[in-house]
This record gives C-alpha cells, structure tokens and sequence, in this order.
C-alpha cells in the first residue's frame, strides 16, 4: 500500500507545478486557491483508477469529496472571477526578495505537502480492500453532511447577504443564519467534513494513524490561514468586535448575552 502513497504524492507535485506556471502566465498566485479543493478531487480518483478498488466505501468517499471539492473550486472562482489578486498574495508579491523561487516553495510545495497529509485518509480508504460497512461508516457520512451544511449554507448566506442593499443590511458584517452561532460557519463545516472522512476510515483496521489528516485542515483553519487571518483583517472593526464578544469564533452555540 506504501507505493500508492508514494504514487500519489508524485501526482501531488506535478499538480501544483501546473498551477505554478499558470500563476506565472496569469500573474496571479490566487489561482492555487482554486487549485486547492480541485486536488483533492484528482488525488481521490487518481488512487482509485491505479488501485483498481471501486468498493462501495470507497466510490462513497470519493463522491463525497468531489461534491465538496469542486463545490468549493467554482465557489472560489466565481468569487475571483475578474479581480485583482487576493491582497495576500499582491502583499507577497511586493515584499518577497526571489519572488518566484520563494513563492513555488512556500505556497506551491507547501501546499501540495499539506494537501497530501489532509488526503491521506481518503488515500488509505481508496487502497484499501473491500469490507462490510460497519458503524463508523454511517457516524462518518452523517457528520459529513452536518459539516457540508455548513460550509455550502455559510458561504451562500454571506454570499446573498453581501448582495443585498445597504438598506437592507443591519450592519456591514454578516450575523445572520448559521452566521448568529458561529463566526465562522464555513470553516467550522470543512473541519468538520475531514473529521467525517476520517471516522468512515476507521472501519478499516489500523487507521487510527490517519487522525493527522483532520488534525491537519482543522489546526490550519483555526490557527494559520482561515480563521487567523480574517480575525486579523477586523481587528480594528467595530462591529465586528461586538459582533465578537456574542459570538463563537468556531464552534457553534447560541449568542452570549449582552
């Protein structure tokens, strides 16, 4: 089962070396985002195609990372459709000495290095041989779905919420929906859906190891690039810091009262 891993890891790397000279001939190093959730996809039927493995769990898992995959790869590219690139990125662009060597490094490689630890799960799911369904495999799908409302619902909520008239508005920052529970409704979802992958991994003996994929997404999230970074980004905001002191940063639960 090692070779596959090994396999996969190399399929990893020409992906993101794609996605690099695109960036280059684009000028625009926001494409990896759309890159992101697309390599799980390709990783996912890459493994299935060379293992051969097309079980029922394993044609489940990889549906239900392509519904999240590529959910999330049109979601980001609709949203960049036609603008500059993301101020972080634009950021690095002016501050990094050796911006191309550093920038293929530190977001390239680094994301493919990540990108396959998060994989692995569905990486041992997908090579692995065919067995009963067992209950991990329904405690998994259901907490899948609960995560998958809250990434897909989130992210459509403060879609339609931006789109709305000023008027109409209560305020420039999104509270509503899931929004009131959690200030982070989207990310909260897509830890949760790795947290989901993981436990339908478990039906198969020895997967304990593969915790690291989950562990992985969910310490990014909420300590490195999602979470972090948006909390930073309104710091200095007032409504959002009331907005703050009521609301969860991850975890959903009901408003503290003022």
């Amino acid at each position: 089962m090692s070779s596959i891993f090994v396999q996969a890891g190399i399929f990893i790397l020409a992906y993101f070396v794609v996605f690099f000279i695109i960036s280059i001939i684009k000028k625009n190093n926001a494409v990896v985002d759309i890159g992101w959730g697309l390599g799980f996809v390709l990783t996912s039927y890459f493994v299935l195609l060379n293992t051969g493995n097309f079980n029922f769990r394993s044609i489940i898992v990889t549906i239900l990372v392509s519904i999240w995959g590529l959910r999330l790869a049109s979601h980001i590219y609709k949203r960049n459709k036609g603008k500059p690139e993301d101020y972080r990125y634009a950021k690095w662009r002016e501050n990094w000495d050796y911006f191309y060597l550093r920038s293929f490094f530190q977001i390239y490689v680094l994301q493919g290095i990540l990108l396959f630890l998060i994989v692995s799960s569905i990486i041992n799911i997908n090579s692995n041989p065919a067995t009963a369904f067992k209950v991990f495999d329904f405690i998994g799908i259901a907490i899948w779905i609960i995560g998958f409302i809250f990434e897909s619902l989130g992210d459509k909520q403060l879609k339609d919420y931006i789109a709305k008239p000023d008027s109409e508005k209560d305020g420039h920052i999104m509270k509503e929906g899931l929004w009131k529970y959690t200030r982070h409704p989207n990310y909260f979802g897509e830890a949760t859906m790795w947290w989901g992958i993981f436990i339908i991994g478990l039906s198969i003996p020895g997967s304990w190891i593969f915790i690291i994929s989950p562990i992985t997404i969910t310490y990014l999230l909420l300590f490195v690039s999602g979470v972090p970074l948006l909390e930073e980004r309104y710091a200095d905001d007032k409504e959002f810091q009331e907005y703050a002191k009521k609301t969860n940063k991850f975890f959903p639960w009901f408003p503290k009262k003022q």
